[in-house]
């Protein structure tokens, strides 16, 4: 019955997902839209400070800054409902695909629909950093801090290692004064172990059952090889679905072509090239996080089984396993957090991450923009000019009108279809 207040919360939990196009930098543009300016379950600080929390961490960071939204406004139960909205839509589409990849591809599917997608997501990415900036940036060392991330988040945006990287020392950076933002430092309370325990106890039994089950040939190993391929990555990959991505490809794609694995004719998880591309290509237009792409993946290398059951639990472990280890990580790291950051170290550190945090958006903003944007416009191709506007123009729409995020969504979606 508690969790009955809560219902129109999670309502737009639902209409999130099913309109957050973009990847997590666009993500965070419509969270800052909905979330903080309509409903006002967050404010803009308490959502910076979340989202640069969540780049410190290994996983997928739009998906753990969207649990600690619910695990403000509700705790654990909250949380975890508001993980499984979110990542239930996408997760569906992916895994469906993994039974019409076949069909779809014999059909050549439009996608011009969702040919504005990126340069909106762009749009969200230039609202969220205006109105962090004006919260984040106070004086010369966050003004610095700001050049120095933009200019690094640009150079090596593919980077795994990149946001945590700037982040840190941005932190570190603000550390070298005591007279900026002096705090008491405050005993921290005591901390709560239990989700890390269960975190690093499922790494360690996914490895061992993943191996065994490899060695002894059990009839269903290839689930017990999926659940723990996808639980490595998510566990170890820093930098969201750019990073993901080439690791997915190597694990299924390259490895089974590798000479060891044909010599001695193991039978490992695999897919071709040209399905892995699909959903690689799929995942990006659709709303929801890219991790995603796990229940895909999931139903793809089950799929030789000739089994519609077997396929069905490849996609949902496969999707279980990609978002297990953020959900564990960021609700047992997230209190520690809170307590470390009463320390007069760590709360000054505050200044330089929400700095770092901005300037990440706007180097992502130049990288993402050059990537769709400036070769086109120097050829003087229309495209070029027109997602050039298209960032613009929603970037006005979110920052000067109360147009709720979706509709943004939903025309842009309409002009891709009509042109």
């Amino acid at each position: 019955m508690v969790l009955l207040r809560h219902i129109p919360f999670l309502r737009s939990v639902l209409t999130h997902s099913l309109t957050a196009f973009g990847g997590p930098q666009g993500h965070y543009g419509m969270m800052l839209k909905t979330f903080v300016h309509q409903r006002r379950d967050v404010t803009e600080e308490e959502l910076l400070e979340f989202n640069a929390f969540c780049n410190l961490l290994p996983g997928a960071s739009s998906t753990q800054t969207l649990a600690l939204i619910g695990f403000k406004r509700g705790g654990l139960p909250l949380a975890f409902i508001t993980l499984l909205i979110w990542i239930s839509p996408a997760c569906v589409i992916m895994g469906s695909l993994s039974f019409l990849i076949d069909y779809l591809k014999d059909r050549n599917l439009p996608l011009s629909i969702f040919r504005f997608v990126q340069p909106m997501a762009v749009g969200f990415i230039m609202f969220s950093a205006w109105r962090l900036f004006h919260i984040s940036i106070k004086n010369t060392i966050t003004q610095i801090i700001l050049f120095v991330a933009a200019a690094a988040t640009f150079l090596f945006f593919k980077s795994p290692w990149i946001f945590p990287a700037v982040i840190v020392c941005a932190g570190i950076a603000t550390n070298f004064s005591d007279k900026r933002i002096p705090q008491v430092g405050v005993p921290p309370k005591k901390i709560k172990w239990g989700n890390f325990l269960i975190f690093i106890a499922l790494f360690l039994m996914a490895g061992y059952a993943s191996e065994t089950a490899s060695e002894q040939n059990w009839k269903n190993k290839k689930l017990f090889n999926l659940f723990e391929n996808n639980y490595r990555f998510s566990s170890l990959v820093f930098g969201g679905g750019d990073v993901l991505m080439p690791l997915m490809y190597e694990q299924y794609v390259v490895r089974p072509q590798a000479e060891s694995v044909i010599e001695t004719k193991r039978d490992v998880l695999k897919m071709e090239k040209e399905d892995f591309l699909t959903g690689y290509g799929i995942v990006r237009a659709i709303p929801g996080p890219v991790f995603s792409i796990g229940a895909y993946t999931g139903g793809m290398v089950t799929r030789s089984e000739n089994s519609g059951f077997y396929q069905l639990l490849g996609c949902t472990l496969g999707g279980i396993a990609i978002f297990l280890p953020s959900a564990l990580l960021v609700l047992f790291f997230f209190p520690v957090w809170n307590n470390l950051k009463k320390y007069a170290a760590i709360y000054r550190s505050l200044e330089g991450i929400n700095a770092a945090v901005v300037g990440i958006m706007i180097g992502s903003i130049f990288y993402l923009l050059k990537d769709f944007c400036y070769e086109q416009i120097l050829q003087n191709k229309l495209d070029g000019w027109l997602s050039l506007a298209i960032s613009i123009a929603t970037f006005i729409i979110l920052h000067k009108t109360k147009i709720p995020a979706p509709f943004v969504v939903l025309a842009c979606l309409l002009v891709g279809w009509l042109m």
